[in-house]
């Protein structure tokens, strides 16, 4: 079994997907109280650790010799939807992660961010933090990966960043992406839709003939869940759904209009599984659905990386 270390673990979406994989968490780092309750439900058996990275960072050499390194690095400091303030940034953790590299010295890493991390603006710091896991032994790629490739009925590019290993890098390749017909939210939901009775379900379900647009997880310096800003509403519009809040509960047989979503909905439409469960009460559970790393993309990078690891070199007498 390949043992992992995952940073800001948030609710669960990569660790699910990398334990699909065939990885066994040794630790979880995240410091949402919300998320670790989440993460404690669903794996009452995995060592979530509720603290700071920076903190977590000064015991970190207790999990030397792990096989993987991975986590959902803060995005605020590449995203679009911010100052794309990157190494300036305070909430930037990746100098924080590689000396957790350092640490732990995995045969392998893997973070995800948001698509902003390889504009134009980031090129120096991408070949910065490219040459700082050269010194530490590692060879780096990155890709920007659409969920909806992976079997996601939604969009959501996310760039994951891969380091492996020198000795083993060459066994490493990017999953095979599916690049048509990702199944489609009417399809998806339509079972939920209905779930109290409503009528309009399936005629519904036919009008949501798209994938998903991106799901946002807001921040907590704003109001409640919400679909996203206005031309997300918009799109989610367009599948018969009502952007503007998340609902309690799936629409009744009395309902008339534009129905909202649920958490659990929302949860299908990111790759998680029915029984994956949410702590805390709506707009918590739902921040922590939005802001997660789908689990079928984290599953089909994991076992790329996990083929890579596994990788026994054989030496010829002699040589």
């Amino acid at each position: 079994m390949l043992t992992s270390v995952e940073l800001c673990a948030g609710a669960g979406g990569q660790a699910l997907g990398l334990e699909q994989a065939g990885f066994e968490h040794r630790a979880l780092i995240e410091i949402d109280p919300h998320c670790c309750a989440t993460l404690r439900a669903n794996r009452p058996n995995w060592n979530v650790l509720e603290e700071d990275l920076r903190c977590f960072k000064e015991q970190a050499s207790a999990f030397a010799g792990i096989d993987l390194l991975a986590g959902g690095l803060p995005c605020p400091p590449f995203s679009v939807a911010g100052k794309q303030l990157g190494a300036a940034d305070e909430r930037n953790l990746f100098p924080d992660a590689l000396e957790i590299v350092a640490a732990t010295r995995p045969k392998g890493v893997m973070i995800e961010n948001v698509r902003g991390f390889l504009d134009a603006v980031f090129h120096d710091y991408r070949e910065g933090l490219k040459r700082q896991l050269a010194k530490l032994g590692y060879v780096t790629d990155w890709r920007l990966l659409n969920a909806s490739h992976f079997g996601v009925p939604q969009l959501r590019p996310r760039v994951v960043i891969v380091a492996v290993r020198s000795d083993l890098a060459d066994g490493f390749e990017w999953p095979e992406e599916q690049h048509h017909n990702p199944p489609k939210v009417g399809a998806v939901l339509r079972d939920m839709m209905a779930a109290n009775g409503w009528p309009g379900a399936s005629a519904w379900a036919k009008r949501a003939d798209e994938i998903a647009p991106t799901i946002v997880g807001g921040s907590k310096k704003h109001g409640g869940p919400d679909l996203g800003p206005t031309r997300a509403r918009r799109a989610w519009e367009t599948l018969g759904v009502n952007g503007k809040t998340v609902a309690e509960e799936a629409p009744g047989r009395d309902f008339v209009g534009m129905p909202r979503l649920t958490v659990p909905m929302v949860a299908r439409l990111q790759g998680f599984p029915d029984d994956w469960t949410f702590t805390g009460r709506k707009t918590a559970a739902y921040r922590q659905v939005g802001n997660a790393f789908p689990p079928p993309v984290a599953r089909a990078v994991g076992k790329s990386v996990a083929a890579a690891l596994s990788v026994r070199r054989v030496y010829a007498v002699g040589s």
